[in-house]
């Protein structure tokens, strides 16, 4: 049963339940900002109340709100921009072109719905609002001389185009997916996990922080494996696998073991990991270290080797967010909310201490270390990562570039 719902059919329990509201050290009228250890940064929350349904749902979206926003190049492939709901479509045009290094006066943003209806933005037009209010996806399309619009085609990403990441330190690059997830990870307000295991239906505007950290960890994974399968060159591929490699033992160093498991699982992919030819060129000392860093991601005895790792590291620090998640599900799942029509105190107890490890991550802050200045390329590269979504076209540009013997 739902405690959220059950409140309604046991009043009394409303005063058993503020003992649970205070183990999460939180009050039943307050604010979230309140609570958070840093109030600058955004939440997405109303008051909180037993009487308006625990949470009052936003409405209509802030203009200053931040979230990813997804502008697709083909049909299965996507640039990831975080903007605010204001941005223009200019701004979102201009980062797009860079990224898939186009000249953006041939480029056009159209928004495309699901009847196959096109509509082609205005420089000024507030994209992601538009996009939002059609139900549609929006997509960069070419402008011809004529001025007419055509798409991008599937088996246009695999000719040659530059490896930029092979010319940017992998330091410096870990310390940038580092500092960009531990902004999203420091958003995320212990109540989020609470309303994300609780809730029937996942109401996505009580988990807003949260899911944009998990949104983050798919589309780290995607990119790993988009990167390495765009790459037609062997011998460029085999450094990229080695800078994958050596990004995620920097991860791990810095304690962000959110983007560690998903480079790992990036290299793992079956379409990545299928490529023997790449694989028989990584030198043995790689070949060695990402052993080693698999043996963390080793889901045997419930993640041990994972969990006495991270149990060891000093915060501030980033968990895999997944399995955190997880843990919080399967005490819920696995124990009644009543038993003999008596509060669970128990489960409630397990799963505030599980919450309350937020907190212990956070502790403090990450140091204000910057990447070096001669890289000002790499926060928009890995602020907005271009990435393939689709396992069958992965696959289809895994055997293209390494067919089947």
């Amino acid at each position: 049963m739902n405690v959220l719902d059950d409140v309604y059919e046991y009043p009394i329990l409303e005063k058993d339940l503020k003992e649970f509201q205070k183990i999460l050290g939180m009050h039943r009228r307050h604010t979230v900002d309140e609570y958070s250890p840093h109030r600058k940064n955004k939440t997405f929350f109303h008051q909180f109340s037993l009487k308006e349904n625990w949470l009052q749902h936003r409405g209509t979206m802030n203009e200053t709100e931040e979230i990813f926003c997804r502008v697709y190049i083909t049909e299965h492939s996507y640039v990831s921009v975080k903007a605010q709901v204001s941005t223009s479509a200019q701004e979102i045009l201009k980062i797009v072109a860079e990224k898939i290094q186009y000249p953006e006066e041939e480029l056009a943003l159209v928004t495309v719905a699901f009847s196959g209806e096109k509509h082609e933005l205005q420089p000024n037009d507030l994209a992601i609002s538009k996009s939002f209010e059609s139900s549609s996806r929006m997509f960069v399309y070419r402008k011809d001389l004529t001025d007419s619009l055509s798409p991008f085609a599937e088996n246009e990403e695999l000719q040659q185009r530059s490896v930029r990441i092979l010319g940017i330190n992998t330091w410096d690059l870990a310390l940038e997916l580092t500092n960009f997830d531990w902004s999203l990870f420091n958003a995320i307000h212990e109540q989020e996990l609470i309303y994300f295991t609780f809730s029937r239906q996942g109401s996505a505007e009580n988990t807003e922080n949260l899911s944009l950290l998990l949104q983050r960890c798919n589309e780290v994974q995607l990119w790993v494996a988009t990167e390495i399968l765009l790459c037609s060159q062997l011998c460029k591929r085999v450094q990229l696998v080695k800078k994958f490699i050596k990004i995620a033992a920097h991860c791990k160093a810095q304690r962000n073991l959110n983007s560690f498991f998903a480079i790992v699982m990036g290299l793992n992919t079956a379409s990545v990991s299928r490529l023997s030819q790449t694989w028989e060129k990584i030198p043995g000392k790689f070949k060695k270290l990402f052993t080693e860093l698999e043996s963390l991601t080793d889901p045997s005895l419930n993640h041990k080797a994972y969990r006495d790792a991270f149990k060891k590291m000093k915060s501030p620090k980033i968990p895999f967010m997944p399995l955190l998640l997880k843990d919080v599900t399967f005490i819920h799942e696995g124990n009644k909310t009543f038993l003999d029509n008596l509060v669970n105190f128990e489960k409630l107890h397990m799963i505030a201490d599980t919450v309350r490890s937020l907190r212990h991550c956070r502790n403090n802050q990450f140091g204000n270390e910057v990447p070096s200045k001669e890289h000002h390329e790499l926060k928009p590269y890995v602020h907005h990562l271009h990435v393939i979504d689709n396992q069958q076209a992965l696959f289809e540009l895994s055997h293209r570039i390494e067919p089947r013997v």
